[in-house]
C-alpha cells in the first residue's frame, strides 16, 4: 500500500529479505487437477497482481505445494498464500473459472466461477441502435402508472404490463424507470450510499498560504510527491459539485499532522516524497497546516452537513510516519554519524544528493544504532529495527506485527502501560497528554476519537485493517461511539445529530463477503472484488454484471446487518481511466458502479476522466494526479460528468438501488428491478 522508502544500513540486512519476498513475476502457483498440471496463461493487472482464466473438467483441483498441509478452498474467497499453502477443491461440473493472484508481501489468491450452472459461459452485448425498449414491468408497477425515465426525463404509462421508451441518445441505450410524481424524502441507508474518495492535497487549493507549511517545498520538477496545495477550505468550495454527483459522504485524506520532511521515492529515490495522502502521521492531534485551519474543518463539516453530506476521515492505527531530515532537526531525535554534520546545509530538509547519489542516499549521514532515537517514539511505542527498538517479523510470517513498506509499526498489541513519546512532550502544539497507565492503542483510540466529538466527524475509514488486532478497532469503535454521542448532544440542531458513527475498513484483496470483522467494529468493508472482476466487464455492458449484481444483493438480503463499498479506481491499485483510456467506456462505468449493490465509491476524478499523472518509479504515484479542473469545460468532459451526475442523483433519491432485493424481469431487453420496501426501480439496457 505504501511505497518503499529508503534504507539506512544498519536495517539494510533486515529488509534485504522481505523485498525480495515482495518483488515478484509472474506468480509461482502450482495448479494441478487430478495430479495433471496446469500452465495457464497470466494476464498482469498491476506489478503484483495476476489473473488467469481455467477450463475445468470434474475431477479434484489443487493449487499450491503438494507437500502443505490441505486447505479446503472456497469460491469467491479470499486466501493468504506463502510457499507452504495447499488449497483443495472438487470440480462436479465442467466450467470456466478465473484465477487471482496477488503476490508481494501481501500474497493471496481468490477462484472465481465464471460459468455457473445454467449460465451461458459468456454473455454478449447487443448493439442498440436507437430504438425504443419495450419493457416488460408487470408485478412492479400497475396498469395506468405513469413513470418516468430517471435519465431523460420522459414519461409512459403503463398498459398491458409494459411499457415502450426511448432512451437518451447519450444514455448508451439506458432507462432508468421511477414512478412519476413528487416521492417521499430517502431514507438514509449505508448500503446504499456514494461515496466521494479525495486526496485532499490533490483536489482544490482554498488558501494558498498554507501551500508551504513546515518549510516544505516544491521539487521544480514533476512534483511527483510534494504537496499540490489542496485543502479543506478547498473541499468547501466544491461541496455543490458534489452534491450534483449524488454524493453522500465524503471520505478524505488524514488531514491530522503528517511528518514535516520528506523520504526518498520510490525504488530509485528518484523523486521526494512528502506526506501529502495522510499515511505517515506525525502527531494525531493536530491539522495538518497543509489542511488549513480547525475552523475550516468546522466549516467543511458543517457546510457538508447542510447538503446532505457526511465527511469521513482515512484514519490508520497501524504505523507512524518515517524519520525525515526535517523531524530530526525540528525535534531533536536520532543523530548524525561522525563528521556527517558538514555534509548538511543549515536547513536539513534542504539536502541534496551528490550527481552519483539519489535521495535515499541521505541515510548514509545517519547514525542508526544512536541512543538518541529514544528521543523519538521510543521503543515502548514502535517496531522500527533501530537503536534498541524492537525489529519487526516478515508480514508474511506475522501480519500483526510486521512492517509494511518499513514503516515503524505500532505495537497496539501490547498491554504495558507506556508514556507519551518524548517528541511528543516537548512538542508545541499538541493536545498530546500523558495519561496514567494508558497503552499505546489507548492513546491512538483517545487521539482519533477527538475528532469525532470535537468536530462531528461522522465515520472513519480504517487503513491496513489485517495488521492490527481486532481488539483494537473494537476499541477505537466504542469510543468513536461514545464520542459521536457526545458530540450529538452538544449539536443539537445539526442535521445528522443523533445519526450513528460508521466504520469501513480496508481489508487488502477482501470481497464482499461476510467477515468477522463487523464483530470487532465494522460497519463494511472496502469490496476489492468489484475493481477486478465486475467493472471492466460491466462497462462493455450492465448484462454481464448480472451475475455479479444477484450475488451481492442475495449477499446483503441474507444478513440485514451486512455491507460492502465497491470502488473501480483507488490510490493502491489503479485509475480505471488509465486502463482504457475510452471516454465511453467511462460513461459506461458510471452505470455499472452506481447501480451496483451495497455502498459505491468514486474516487475523485472518475466522473471526468482524470488522468494519470507523474510517478517515477512509484507506480502509485501516478494514480493520484491532480483534480482536472482545466478540463471540466471541455464538451466531452462535461457530458461525461453530466453522465455521472443523472446515474448519482438517481441513486440517491432510491435506496434501493443500493439496499433493496434484485430480480432480473427480461434478457432482451436486459432489464432488473430493485426493491426496498415501497421504493422500487427498473433498470433497463438496450445492450
Amino acid at each position: 500500500m505504501h511505497p518503499l522508502p529508503p534504507l539506512s544500513p544498519p536495517i539494510l540486512a533486515l529488509c534485504v529479505g522481505l523485498f525480495a519476498m515482495s518483488v515478484q513475476a509472474e506468480p509461482a502457483v502450482h495448479i494441478r487437477l487430478d495430479g495433471q498440471p496446469l500452465q495457464p496463461t497470466w494476464e498482469p493487472l498491476s506489478d503484483d497482481r495476476f489473473a488467469a482464466e481455467l477450463d475445468l473438467q470434474p475431477g479434484q483441483l489443487v493449487l499450491g505445494t503438494n507437500d502443505g498441509e490441505s486447505q479446503p478452498l472456497e469460491p469467491f474467497q479470499r486466501h493468504e498464500l506463502d510457499d507452504r499453502s495447499r488449497f483443495d477443491f472438487r470440480i462436479t461440473e465442467s466450467g470456466r473459472y478465473r484465477l487471482l493472484v496477488q503476490t508481494g508481501e501481501e500474497a493471496n489468491l481468490r477462484l472465481l466461477p465464471i460459468r455457473q450452472k445454467g449460465v451461458a459461459t459468456e454473455t454478449a452485448c447487443r448493439p442498440w441502435n436507437g430504438e425504443a425498449l419495450d419493457v416488460p414491468v408487470a408485478g412492479v408497477f400497475a396498469d395506468g402508472q405513469r413513470l418516468r425515465d430517471g435519465y431523460s426525463g420522459q414519461t409512459a404509462v403503463v398498459h398491458d404490463g409494459r411499457i415502450s421508451l426511448t432512451p437518451a441518445p447519450d444514455s448508451g441505450g439506458l432507462l432508468l424507470l421511477e414512478a412519476d410524481g413528487a416521492a417521499p424524502e430517502p431514507i438514509h441507508d449505508w448500503r446504499n450510499a456514494n461515496v466521494y474518495f479525495v486526496l485532499t492535497d490533490r483536489f482544490a487549493n482554498g488558501d494558498p498560504g498554507n501551500d508551504r507549511s513546515y518549510g516544505r517545498e516544491p521539487d521544480g520538477e514533476e512534483e511527483i510527491g510534494t504537496f499540490h496545495g489542496g485543502d479543506l477550505k478547498g473541499l468547501t468550495g466544491k461541496l455543490d459539485y458534489l452534491a450534483e454527483l449524488g454524493i453522500s459522504a465524503l471520505w478524505i485524506s488524514a488531514p491530522y499532522e503528517q511528518i514535516h520532511g520528506w523520504v526518498g521515492g520510490g525504488d530509485k529515490g528518484d523523486f521526494r516524497h512528502y506526506a501529502y495522502h495522510g499515511y505517515y502521521a506525525l502527531d494525531f492531534t493536530q491539522l495538518d497546516a497543509n489542511m488549513g485551519s480547525e475552523d475550516d474543518l468546522r466549516e467543511l463539516i458543517a457546510q457538508a452537513h447542510a447538503r446532505g453530506i457526511r465527511v469521513l476521515f482515512d484514519v490508520v492505527l497501524n504505523h507512524a510516519g518515517y524519520s525525515t531530515l526535517a523531524d530530526m532537526q525540528r525535534y531533536d531525535f536520532g543523530a548524525l554519524r561522525d563528521g556527517m554534520a558538514q555534509y548538511l546545509p543549515q536547513q536539513w530538509t534542504q539536502w541534496q544528493p551528490e550527481s552519483f547519489e539519489n535521495l535515499h542516499a541521505y541515510h548514509n549521514l545517519i547514525d542508526y544504532q544512536h541512543p538518541a532515537w529514544a528521543n523519538w517514539w521510543g521503543r515502548n511505542w514502535v517496531r522500527a529495527g533501530i537503536a534498541d527498538y524492537p525489529a519487526p517479523p516478515s508480514v508474511l510470517v506475522d501480519p500483526l506485527k510486521g512492517s509494511l513498506a518499513f514503516l515503524p509499526d505500532f505495537r497496539t498489541e501490547s498491554e504495558a502501560a507506556v508514556g507519551l513519546p518524548e517528541f511528543l512532550r516537548h512538542k508545541q502544539p499538541t493536545r498530546a497528554v500523558e495519561r496514567d497507565g494508558y497503552r499505546v492503542r489507548d492513546y491512538l483510540s483517545e487521539w482519533l476519537s477527538f475528532w469525532v466529538r470535537e468536530f462531528g466527524v461522522d465515520g472513519f475509514r480504517a487503513d491496513t485493517v489485517k495488521h492490527v488486532e481486532p481488539a483494537a478497532w473494537a476499541q477505537l469503535r466504542q469510543q468513536a461511539d461514545q464520542a459521536r454521542r457526545d458530540w450529538s448532544r452538544a449539536n443539537p440542531d445539526d442535521p445528522f445529530a443523533g445519526e450513528p458513527f460508521w466504520m469501513v475498513g480496508e481489508v487488502f484483496g477482501h470481497g464482499p463477503e461476510t467477515s468477522d470483522y463487523t464483530a470487532n467494529g465494522f460497519d463494511a468493508l472496502i469490496n476489492f472484488g468489484f475493481q477486478d472482476e465486475v467493472a471492466g466487464q460491466a462497462s462493455d455492458c450492465l448484462r454481464k454484471a448480472e451475475n455479479s449484481y444477484a450475488h451481492y444483493a442475495g449477499l446483503l438480503a441474507g444478513n440485514l446487518g451486512h455491507n460492502f463499498m465497491s470502488y473501480a479506481s483507488s490510490h493502491d491499485t489503479s485509475l480505471f481511466f488509465a486502463g482504457h483510456q475510452d471516454l465511453q467506456r467511462q460513461r459506461d462505468l458510471a452505470s455499472a458502479l452506481l447501480l451496483s449493490p451495497g455502498a459505491v465509491q468514486i474516487y475523485y476524478g472518475d466522473e471526468s476522466a482524470r488522468p494519470f499523472g507523474p510517478t517515477g518509479s512509484d507506480p502509485l504515484q501516478g494514480t493520484r494526479s491532480d483534480m482536472n479542473w482545466n478540463e471540466h469545460g471541455k464538451p466531452e468532459i462535461a457530458a461525461l460528468i453530466a453522465h455521472w451526475q443523472r446515474l448519482g442523483q438517481f441513486r440517491a433519491r432510491h435506496p434501493a438501488i443500493g439496499a433493496g432485493s434484485h430480480r432480473q424481469l427480461s434478457e432482451q431487453p436486459y432489464a432488473f428491478v430493485r426493491e426496498r420496501g415501497d421504493d422500487r426501480v427498473i433498470v433497463v439496457q438496450g445492450r
